[in-house]
């Protein structure tokens, strides 16, 4: 019997609207049962799974992204994402690229941000493979991926986790499309929507990114979520 698809969403207080409409997507376009996840930092420090300083950085899973594998618990493909993505197709079709010779699959972005702040007017940053830990789909029975366990996640740099230098063969790298993880704002639109949209920047829940593009989308995926909150409590 297969294992259910896990999917770990990074959570940030800032942005819980983020992670309710991510969730939604995802549940609205899948083809068969997956079990989705916030992964939040204060559940992760409260289990003794997290233990680094406060730092500086855009999001509270900037790092703990990182430990979706060891949180998995299971030899399965495991999907990582941040909180601002809306998918527009069944999340389970990105196993067809999946080859278990690979430790992992991005989308192996290869740009300069064109702004210099993003959200809530917090400081852009460029750095080498920026944006590729943004979505993960890890193989969980890799021993690259094995690896990665709470005590290298607490104790390495950022770089060496967010640069995938834990994996020391480039080619254990496996590449996805560019629809599977598109960078609102930073590409220019394409005249097929995008598996999964990706807010980078900001989306329409920040109040200065209400024109970004694929705007409408989220809106529209926003209003559904809303509605089915409204049937809940009614029933």
């Amino acid at each position: 019997m297969l294992e259910k698809l896990k999917i770990y969403i990074g959570y940030d207080s800032r942005e819980e609207i983020a992670w309710q409409v991510c969730r939604h997507s995802l549940l609205r376009h899948t083809s068969s049962d997956i079990e989705i996840y916030p992964l939040k930092q204060k559940t992760l420090r409260e289990l003794g799974l997290y233990n680094r300083p406060a730092d500086n950085a855009s999001t509270e899973f900037s790092l703990t992204r990182f430990l979706t594998p060891y949180l998995a618990a299971h030899d399965g493909w495991t999907i990582f994402c941040d909180c601002d993505f809306l998918y527009t197709t069944d999340v389970n079709k990105v196993l067809s690229y999946a080859d278990r010779s690979k430790a992992v699959y991005v989308v192996k972005h290869d740009y300069v941000p064109k702004n210099a702040v993003k959200m809530d007017a917090q400081t852009q940053t460029t750095y080498p493979r920026k944006n590729w830990s943004s979505f993960i789909l890890f193989n969980n029975a890799h021993p690259h991926v094995k690896a990665l366990t709470p005590e290298v996640i607490n104790s390495e740099s950022p770089a060496f986790l967010h640069r995938f230098n834990w994996i020391p063969e480039d080619e254990l790298i496996g590449e996805l499309p560019l629809t599977w993880n598109f960078l609102a704002g930073e590409y220019p639109m394409p005249e097929k929507t995008p598996e999964v949209i990706h807010y980078t920047n900001g989306g329409p829940w920040f109040s200065n990114w209400q024109g970004v593009d694929y705007a409408d989308f989220w809106i529209a995926e926003k209003k559904l979520y809303d509605n089915s909150l409204r049937k809940k409590q009614v029933s």
